[in-house]
């Protein structure tokens, strides 16, 4: 029963085959040799697409690392300055707190309490 199964699909795939190749030969826009004769200019022509895609990656690859490295010096300038305004928001809140003890009095809160 098995091989009568697959004895049935593969004449239905020749016949598929067959019927495919005689469609393409009525169905073809140009003649054989019109077809291999533009096969072969689209195959002579690759090397130099090849080249101008890689002239292209190329070029948009070095204006991404420029822009890139742009916005690194941007961010990292701006790190700094936010680095160096918590170390002195931090050194201020230290000397308040200090005098504050030695004067004897109750601390105020910490500045994110007193802003609220």
């Amino acid at each position: 029963m098995m091989s009568n199964r697959s004895g049935s699909f593969l004449g239905g795939m020749i016949v598929g085959a067959a019927m495919g190749t005689i469609a393409g030969l009525l169905m073809a826009p140009r003649t054989g040799r019109e077809t291999r004769q533009l096969i072969k200019k689209s195959a002579d022509a690759l090397p130099e697409l090849a080249e101008d895609l890689s002239t292209s990656v190329q070029l948009q690859a070095d204006r991404f690392s420029e822009t890139a490295l742009r916005n690194w010096d941007g961010t990292l300038t701006r790190l700094k300055e936010a680095i160096s305004a918590g170390l002195e928001a931090t050194q201020r809140e230290h000397q308040l707190l200090d005098r504050e003890t030695e004067s004897g009095n109750e601390p105020n809160p910490p500045v994110r309490d007193r802003l609220r």
